[in-house]
């Protein structure tokens, strides 16, 4: 297991920013390529951004494309979800998963990613 621990939610007003963080006490963790999903109530969870274990790799839905900015630093590997232009259609819970696959390409389903987030709370007002 790899727990994963998500923090930076929170109510924002739309144009605003906040940055999400996502990181793991296990090493293991900097070794895998990483995800960010998102699930508003009464959705399924959806794709939202992804980074290769060395972080030079991303991929982005189209729904946050310019607007959001995965990156990954510091001495934990943290990942990072930077969210600039803030929509209320952006409202969800946001989780970081960790895919230990070790594949090359970034994946986009959740069922590619084996560790996960509890989650944080994103709430954009308008």
């Amino acid at each position: 297991q790899v727990p994963l621990v998500e923090s930076g939610g929170g109510l924002v007003q739309t144009g605003g920013s906040l940055r999400l963080s996502c990181s793991a006490s296990e090493g293991t963790f900097s070794l895998y390529n990483v995800g960010w999903f998102r699930q508003a109530p009464g959705q399924e969870r959806e794709f939202v951004a992804a980074i290769n274990w060395l972080g030079l790799n991303t991929y982005y839905a189209d729904s946050v494309k310019g607007r959001f900015t995965v990156s990954k630093g510091g001495a934990k590997d943290t990942v990072y979800l930077q969210m600039n232009s803030l929509k209320p259609e952006d409202t969800a819970v946001y989780y970081c998963a960790a895919d230990s696959s070790r594949q090359r390409g970034l994946r986009s389903r959740t069922y590619n990613y084996n560790y996960w987030g509890q989650g944080t709370q994103v709430t954009v007002s308008s």
